[in-house]
């Protein structure tokens, strides 16, 4: 096979060793394999060795985080370095140690066979590293709000059942009354504000309950990490809002689509940035998002179209963002999704949905566009004939007679 890289190497990294293998030009390649700590000062002392070597271009594993410092000593140095989905390389079975597994890297990556993932560049990678961050901080929070609800339904509290929210004003007045020793119904339902005291009755049976001791010092420390929670989401938002800065025009533009929020775009830009040239069309951004059917046919036989696996983070801001835009009136993603949920159920539908906002977002970013919605009526402009046709068909099985004339 042709030598791409005549100068390379290959890193078989772990938690705490890395093993290398370098190859060098001349007939098949001079080897050399070395093994160092994870620790930085051997990582630096790999780093020289590889420079003294004339080492050009470097592949990994996408090993768990383990490559992250790997990466980012190479990076400083100027060391070409690529990120290798592990499925994609994997050798022939047998005979596996770390040594043979760095040296496969290594012959792979001198015949150019390896494609690196995307890894963006460094102040990209705090960026999102703050905003995935931030999410697992909110979904600690709706956990523990989770564990707060069964707390109270341990108690024969029914809240829940009136207030749209445990964590809203009245409520959390009423559950700090309750902190502080008072358990009658009455006073209780008293706290309520604005709208919620047309509801006075409703809240005085859901707030008659057995509450003892424990119940009311977990509903005290489970209140207290809420707050702290949010707390830290607070300060997590203003940094990553300082950061979003350069990015203001492109999260302002995702916010327009339906379904996406502020917060949605900031994790959708965190994920796959604003330049779009990295992608050469929307199917390969689909594809590395995984919000596309997958491919697999063998002998003529069409198998499992599941889309995989992919960026979880962006998957799941995305069909959330369907989910949402699903229920936005009036909306072009709204007709999509109930056109497709009566043939293929709803989750296929989010999916296919998730995928049109992906598409929207990057025709937005690479030519600099404004999100233009195609109407409610999109599917019934493009075929009125046959939606005519029946219903027309329709009608006369219900035993009407039925002529259709366009209107003028």
């Amino acid at each position: 096979m042709e030598v791409v890289h005549a100068r390379c190497g290959g890193l078989d990294v772990h938690k705490k060793t890395i093993v290398v293998c370098v190859i060098t030009s001349g007939g098949r390649g001079k080897r050399e394999i070395r093994t160092y700590s994870s620790m930085t000062e051997d990582l630096r002392r790999m780093v020289k060795w590889l420079e003294a070597k004339g080492i050009t271009h470097v592949a990994m594993e996408s090993t768990g985080s383990y490559w992250k410092p790997v990466f980012n000593l190479l990076e400083e140095s100027g060391i070409e370095a690529i990120v290798v989905n592990a499925a994609h390389i994997k050798a022939v079975p047998g005979r596996k140690t770390d040594v043979r597994d760095a040296e496969w890297i290594a012959e792979l990556m001198r015949h150019g066979l390896l494609r690196g993932s995307f890894i963006p560049d460094r102040e990209h990678r705090e960026l999102r590293e703050l905003v995935r961050y931030r999410r697992s901080v909110v979904q600690e929070r709706s956990r523990e709000i989770a564990r707060l609800q069964k707390v109270l339904e341990g108690a024969n509290i029914k809240l829940d059942s009136v207030v749209s929210s445990v964590m809203g004003k009245s409520s959390r007045r009423m559950l700090e009354r309750i902190i502080q020793g008072h358990d009658d119904p009455e006073d209780l339902a008293g706290l309520a504000l604005g709208r919620l005291r047309t509801k006075k009755d409703e809240l005085v049976k859901a707030l008659d309950g057995l509450i003892g001791p424990h119940q009311r010092f977990l509903l005290e420390e489970q209140l207290r990490h809420i707050q702290e929670l949010e707390d830290r989401i607070s300060r997590l938002t203003q940094e990553i809002e300082s950061r979003m800065r350069p990015f203001e025009a492109a999260v302002d533009a995702i916010d327009e689509i339906p379904g996406i929020g502020r917060i949605g775009a900031q994790e959708i830009i965190a994920e796959i940035g604003v330049d779009m040239s990295r992608f050469p069309t929307h199917g390969h951004l689909a594809s590395w998002a995984k919000v596309c059917p997958g491919n697999n046919e063998s002998a003529g036989k069409r198998r499992s179209g599941r889309s995989g696996r992919g960026n979880p983070w962006l998957r799941s801001t995305l069909v959330e963002a369907a989910w949402a835009a699903a229920r936005t009136k009036d909306s072009y993603l709204r007709a999509q999704y109930y056109r497709l949920k009566s043939r293929r159920g709803a989750k296929r539908a989010a999916l296919a949905v998730a995928h049109s906002i992906l598409v929207a977002i990057y025709y937005m970013l690479a030519d600099g566009t404004a999100y233009q919605d195609l109407g409610a009526d999109f599917f019934n402009r493009l075929s009125t004939d046959r939606i005519a046709r029946y219903h027309a068909r329709r009608l006369k099985d219900l035993g009407f007679d039925v002529t259709i004339t366009k209107a003028a």
